[in-house]
């Protein structure tokens, strides 16, 4: 059975202009933020507040936001009753729920298939969308895993067993670990809408293209993407990020298309930085995790020999140099959701939620470098050394501070000019990963009594050091 709780939103209602009735709710007291359903065609947003997890994220949201979630046509406690089911009715369902908010501007939260609704509405109402959260999103359904969802095999497990259907859809797109988590997510299925109208709606949904869309956006838009989730790969979470104007990428681990389920602090913490939060959504069981720092890799970035550079080329050479270094590591940064910590005056330090991501962005960095110093020789050559570590570091006024940070900084002051080199405990995190390392040995750093292991991370294409 799905689960009462005490204090449920209460239900409103509103017409759309096709005279269909949607019903809605919202909790919260900050900036409106309206998620279509999430997993369209099914939605009973009165059932999400009834399961613990679900909720549970809700509740998060809702110290910074003033959330607003609908049932779409056809599911939950709108109408039942429908003929037609397309995605310019979905965009139709969503602008009654935007006018009845009664808000000049809204945020707006596409999750998986909505996110494409999220995306147009977007495009064609600039003016009524202040940002634009797209989680496990892609630009149109030729990027979907083999059609997994939509595929014939799914379509024939329906007509034969409803309820094993979505068991197994749950599971999947859950996660076939999140036993619980999915199976109460396969009873919502179940009870949000009719076999009928499922197949409906995958009929008229089997083709999402809105790449023309997606190029249209003038919101500020943050991409979030799960980088395990099996259905939707990462190359779909960057191709929408790259189609759509000055896009943020959030890439987070775990394979769950839930944020719910796994590490939802990260998913929060994105969310906050990207709307320029203060912090609340993060507060109860994260706020330990907040206040020690939690996991992190850093990565310092460092132009070796820059003073003597500045004597030898003059202050605007160098600055040239700096503006070149700059410019690089923060699209890489971009690239892989990395977190600029400081300018260092001749480097960046920077933070990653993984060691993989951290060391990604490095690579990144060095080709990035590598590239432009063998093009025509029109600019001077910038050459950075690049040193990673990973660890929990103290969080503390906008810095990161502690071992793992010193640790980084002397990896970083060891290697040569075009080096990207890691601790044993990067190393480790990233094993299977596809990466390449050569062991450089033990070496004695600056304010550590012991000798730190060291290894290269071979970024070249011919596999070279």
């Amino acid at each position: 059975m799905l689960y009462d709780v005490p204090m449920e939103p209460r239900t409103e209602y509103t017409t759309t202009r096709d005279g269909i009735s949607i019903a809605w709710w919202s909790v919260g007291d900050g900036t409106p933020l309206v998620m279509p359903p999430p997993a369209l065609p099914w939605s009973d947003a009165q059932q999400e507040w009834r399961i613990p997890e679900w909720r549970h994220w809700y509740e998060h949201l809702t110290k910074q936001f003033r959330l607003i979630r609908y049932d779409n046509r056809g599911s939950g406690l709108s109408d039942r009753d429908i003929d037609h089911s397309d995605r310019e009715t979905d965009i139709v369902d969503l602008q009654a729920v935007v006018d009845a908010v009664g808000a000049d501007r809204v945020a707006l939260f596409g999750f998986y298939y909505s996110g494409a609704t999220a995306v147009t509405f977007a495009a064609r109402h600039p003016e009524r969308v202040s940002h634009l959260l797209l989680w496990c999103a892609f630009s149109s359904t030729g990027d979907m895993a083999q059609q997994t969802l939509i595929g014939d095999s799914m379509r024939a497990l329906m007509d034969a067993d409803w309820e094993l259907f979505t068991e197994t859809t749950a599971h999947t797109v859950f996660g076939w670990a999140e036993g619980d988590p999915a199976h109460r997510v396969a009873q919502y299925m179940r009870a949000a809408a009719t076999p009928e109208t499922t197949r409906m709606h995958w009929e008229s949904h089997k083709s999402i293209d809105i790449r023309d869309d997606a190029a249209r956006v003038q919101a500020p838009t943050l991409v979030m993407h799960r980088r395990q989730f099996p259905l939707v790969g990462l190359g779909a979470a960057r191709q929408l990020a790259a189609i759509i104007p000055d896009a943020r990428l959030a890439v987070l681990d775990g394979a769950s298309l839930a944020p719910y389920v796994g590490d939802m602090a990260s998913a929060l913490r994105a969310i906050d930085e990207f709307t320029g939060g203060d912090g609340r959504m993060l507060d109860g069981e994260f706020t330990e995790e907040r206040r020690a720092g939690g996991f992190r890799a850093i990565m310092f970035t460092d132009i070796p020999g820059s003073t003597e550079a500045t004597q030898r080329i003059g202050d605007e050479q160098m600055q040239e140099l700096l503006r070149a270094h700059n410019d690089v590591v923060r699209e890489a940064l971009h690239a892989y959701d990395g977190t600029e910590i400081k300018h260092t005056g001749d480097g960046i330090m920077a933070s990653f939620a993984s060691a993989v991501l951290a060391v990604e962005c490095a690579i990144r960095i060095q080709r990035r470098l590598h590239a432009r110093n063998e093009a025509p020789p029109d600019a001077l050559p910038v050459s950075v050394r690049i040193g990673v570590n990973a660890g929990e570091p103290v969080a503390e006024g906008g810095d990161l501070f502690g071992t793992s940070v010193q640790l980084a900084s002397r990896i970083c002051a060891h290697a040569e000019p075009g080096q990207v080199l890691v601790s044993d405990v990067v190393r480790q995190l990233v094993a299977g990963k596809g990466f390449l390392f050569s062991d450089r040995g033990d070496a004695g750093l600056r304010g550590f009594d012991e000798p730190v292991r060291l290894y290269e991370a071979r970024w070249r294409a011919d596999g070279g050091p």
